[in-house]
């Protein structure tokens, strides 16, 4: 059993902490939203009054948050993670940002005396809750080793990834191919609602074929040939395409920094961004097909 605080407790942040308290973890949590953290606290978790309450007596600290300024604010910030984590913690951040800033926030940690991992995830709410994720971690091997059994608690799958910054750039590699191929599937679905061939029929065939791709066998965007896909259930997330949207933004920021052309991602990003120029950011990523149904 470890001490762990738990900062961040959104629709991945919230169930990623259960899992955690489910496991025999003593989980200190806190967000800036109230309502949420009675929520968590109800079951199972303590809440804490601020992120320094919520660390002091942490052997761990875990961070959810929506973007680089937050993960820098609560670990770099008055009261944050570095100047109230007890000697010794080991900090891990699940959020998606940007590799500048998690190795920023790393080497800020390092100085300090703290080990530190950047762990981002892949597999959803549904991942989150069921306690399946995928866990892409940059950081020294020791803590690595160290952060794998906290780790394996909330998801099935820990993959140590190298040094600093190289569990986001996994991640942000993963979301570019998994946000292109997506688009691709869509737009194979709607071609082939136009020329009167049924979505179970291009399923059986690309399935088995050279079409196959995770975006159309385990996330199809028609309803029926996946009954877990989001298509089944009028395309609530999920991964949402404003999720989507950032991490599509994420690569291309590190693209451009590091000039490597990525022609389909900016493709990529611009339809998403239609998306949610539309009202559809909240609906899952998936949902794009609806997007290219009306031509756009």
């Amino acid at each position: 059993m470890s001490s762990i605080a738990f900062i961040g407790l959104g629709h991945m942040g919230g169930p990623m902490a259960l899992n955690l308290a489910k496991a025999g973890h003593q989980v200190a949590v806190y967000d800036r939203d109230a309502a949420v953290l009675a929520r968590v606290a109800k079951q199972g978790c303590r809440p804490a009054s601020g992120v320094a309450d919520a660390v002091k007596t942490a052997g761990a600290v875990i961070t959810m948050l929506p973007a680089g300024r937050h993960v820098a604010e609560v670990y770099l910030g008055a009261g944050g993670v570095l100047g109230g984590a007890q000697p010794g913690a080991l900090l891990i951040d699940c959020s998606t940002i940007d590799v500048a800033t998690a190795r920023l926030v790393g080497a800020q940690a390092q100085a300090k005396g703290f080990a530190m991992l950047d762990a981002p995830v892949s597999g959803g709410v549904a991942g989150a809750a069921a306690a399946t994720l995928t866990f892409m971690v940059g950081g020294e091997a020791g803590a690595f080793e160290r952060g794998k059994p906290i780790l394996a608690a909330m998801g099935k799958t820990v993959v140590h990834a190298g040094g600093a910054g190289t569990g986001q750039a996994a991640k942000i590699c993963n979301n570019l191919i998994l946000g292109i191929s997506m688009i691709g599937v869509a737009e194979a679905f709607v071609l082939a609602e136009q020329l009167g061939l049924e979505a179970g029929k291009l399923f059986e065939v690309a399935s088995k074929s050279s079409g196959q791709c995770w975006a159309l066998t385990s996330y199809c965007p028609v309803p029926g040939p996946v009954p877990a896909s989001p298509a089944n259930r009028d395309y609530q997330p999920g991964f949402t395409a404003q999720m989507m949207l950032k991490d599509l933004r994420l690569a291309a920021e590190a693209g451009a920094s590091g000039r490597v052309a990525s022609p389909l991602g900016a493709q990529a990003a611009q339809v998403y961004q239609l998306m949610e120029n539309a009202g559809m950011g909240s609906t899952d990523f998936s949902g794009v097909i609806k997007l290219l149904r009306a031509k756009v």
